[in-house]
């Protein structure tokens, strides 16, 4: 018996104890049905030799009933009860469910409690019920979580310490966090300064601890232990969905059978159907309904980043940046796409190293940590072309990031260019972070805040001014119009209604250069709203493209056309808080972002002309690369560099 695959000898005079849990957990679903296993045999005696199987602990006396069994777990008949795998052998589904049980832990003790409240006795599907939960959990704040705020105009991450009520308006004492989680310093925050990007938990993970959690789906049924230990009511309710409870519905199955009677049901039906229901309301509960067909399907997105789509958010970060702070770096402006260009570009460009250079010496300006480093190695504080490289390695020791420090030795051997795309991009974002809470950037930051205050204040006095004469000038009209029917002197009054109209038009255009003028002073870009599935949407007006980011901001794509964003706009459920808002700033911007997209539609025309021009002369005369409009980063000069 020695040797063969998966058997053992047991003891049966030791351990008994161990085989009366046999496998924790749950156990994989044969067929798809509950399995059972096996029970020990009876009347063991301490001395007899037995086979085992390991993963199961099963006890056989006799060898071809321990085959036949071994051979029944290894086919793929089994699946995994919590995520759902199947074609698994037995034991595969063994390690999935641990797996799955892992990542269910993963929900944080705080959220325990709620989250199984609204598992208990619901009657939603899996899926519709991971959708509900995650729709709460959008906005779900606790002690411990961790999240961004706005502190100072900018995005910082944070963790909330407590809870407190003023006057029924919820506040949050916060700890801002540094990159390694360690707390700076602490205040007192409002609750809109919080910033929700995504739940804190994930579909998945909610999916799976709904299975782990419950022992039965028709409704769902937490485990009683875990009832008890989170104080989850154990006994049915006695109202349940549209008002039947458990033991009432039951009853009425077994009196009418398992369809029940057809015509109740079409009455009850009749009923729901019919309660009004007040919109908007979260997104992911809106139903389809009959006037739902003037919705029009959402177009596909474009997705041809030359960067990883999880690298966009990084790109259009460092770019924004960039631009923004243009004159605190002495850097000029330059396009996404030759951001974009210069970063997948397997030599050194001039473009790179020139706003690597400009932000090193912001942070030498700044006299901060930076700063310290290079004052112990005795570097000199005036950074080149040529020694840019040192400060770049200087820098990525301070970092103490290993995905980042890995790169040293590389960039000392003058291979920056080599390094991974999302590699420099997140060697970017370091700095791009690190330049923010510089002294120049943070005071060029209250200017802007103040000019916007201010510029705010006059748009709305020149608003009332105008709202005041245009009243004005309609009481007049109507007074002057009595007057010529009157007295016959229409021509001279009509014409002083004229210029009081003229005025007004004057005082309305002087209110929309203000709007410009508050919008060139935009502190950070803000995404324009959220659509049904929490996708964010954000417009750059330097860039006319509308780009598209995922819930959990890995994915990112954009529309570029101008008959995209009608249909974007026409396809999106008014009936859902989220898609109303997100519509209402469409609405709102549509012009904006319409002529951008428009204008970047002609220029990649145009481009496309140069192009096809260059690649005709190229077969006449051998074209310098540069002359290519999509290696025009290269010919990159920063005019506004400070010498």
């Amino acid at each position: 018996m020695r040797g063969f695959p998966n058997a053992g000898f047991w003891s049966t005079g030791v351990h008994f104890r161990e085989l009366s849990g046999w496998i924790g957990g749950p156990m994989p679903l044969f067929k798809r049905k509950p399995f059972s296993l096996l029970e020990p045999p009876k009347d063991l005696d301490s001395k007899e030799k037995v086979f085992q199987i390991r993963f199961t602990r099963e006890i056989f006396r006799d060898y071809q009933d321990y085959i036949n069994r071994l051979n029944l777990y290894r086919q793929r008949v089994w699946s995994c009860k919590i995520s759902g795998k199947s074609n698994l052998t037995f034991e595969e589904a063994l390690v999935s469910e641990h797996h799955a049980v892992s990542k269910a832990q993963k929900l944080p003790t705080e959220l325990m409690a709620p989250v199984l409240r609204m598992i208990q006795y619901s009657t939603l599907g899996l899926y519709e019920l991971v959708e509900k939960i995650y729709a709460s959990l959008q906005e779900a704040v606790f002690e411990g979580l961790e999240l961004y705020a706005k502190q100072d105009g900018l995005e910082a991450a944070c963790r909330i310490l407590k809870i407190l009520g003023s006057d029924g308006t919820k506040m949050y004492e916060v700890g801002w966090l540094l990159r390694d989680k360690t707390i700076i310093s602490t205040s007192v925050i409002k609750g809109e300064d919080l910033i929700h990007r995504r739940p804190p938990v994930s579909r998945n993970t909610l999916k799976i601890f709904i299975r782990d959690a419950t022992s039965q789906n028709a409704p769902w049924v937490i485990h009683e232990n875990l009832a008890k230990r989170y104080g989850i009511p154990i006994e049915p309710l006695n109202d349940m969905m549209f008002g039947e409870g458990l033991q009432k519905k039951g009853r009425k199955r077994r009196e009418d059978g398992p369809m029940g009677d057809p015509k109740k049901k079409m009455k009850n039906d009749e009923e729901h159907i019919n309660v009004p229901i007040k919109y908007p309301i979260d997104d992911l509960l809106v139903q389809p309904s009959a006037d739902d067909h003037a919705l029009l399907k959402r177009p596909p997105l474009a997705t041809d980043f030359r960067v990883p789509k999880y690298s966009v958010g990084d790109l259009l970060m460092v770019w924004d940046f960039c631009l923004s702070f243009g004159r605190v770096l002495n850097l000029s402006p330059f396009s996404l796409v030759d951001l974009e260009n210069a970063i997948c570009h397997k030599e050194s460009n001039a473009l790179l190293v020139e706003i690597h250079t400009a932000i090193f010496h912001l942070l030498i300006k700044d006299e901060g940590d930076y700063f310290t480093i290079l004052r112990t190695k005795k570097r000199k504080l005036k950074v080149t072309l040529v020694t840019w490289a040192e400060y770049l390695c200087d820098f990525l020791e301070m970092t103490k990031t290993e995905e980042l420090t890995r790169n040293i030795a590389t960039v000392r051997k003058g291979y920056y260019s080599l390094i991974d795309t999302d590699i420099k991009l997140k060697i970017l974002r370091e700095l791009v972070e690190e330049a923010i809470t510089t002294s120049p950037v943070r005071e060029k930051l209250s200017e802007r805040v103040d000019q916007r205050q201010a510029l705010a204040a006059t748009k709305r006095e020149s608003t009332r001014k105008a709202k005041d004469e245009q009243n004005s000038s309609i009481d007049g009209l109507q007074d002057d119009n009595e007057s010529v029917d009157e007295q016959g002197k229409g021509k001279e009054e009509k014409d002083k209604n004229n210029i009081s109209r003229s005025k007004t038009e004057g005082k309305r255009h002087g209110v929309q250069h203000l709007e410009t003028e508050i919008e060139k002073l935009s502190i950070r870009s803000s995404p324009l709203g959220k659509d049904r599935h929490y996708n964010r949407y954000w417009f750059f007006r330097r860039e006319g493209r509308l780009f598209v980011e995922s819930a959990d901001t890995k994915e990112w794509g954009y529309y570029s056309t101008k008959e995209e964003l009608d249909v974007l706009m026409s396809s999106l459920n008014v009936k859902g808080i989220r898609e109303r808002a997100l519509k209402r700033q469409l609405d709102k911007l549509y012009s904006k972002i319409s002529n951008a997209l428009e204008k970047r539609s002609k220029e990649i025309t145009h481009k496309l002309l140069l192009e096809e021009a260059v690649l005709r002369r190229s077969t006449r005369v051998r074209a310098q690369p540069r002359d290519n409009p999509s290696m025009s980063f290269l010919k990159y000069v920063n005019k506004w560099k400070d010498n």
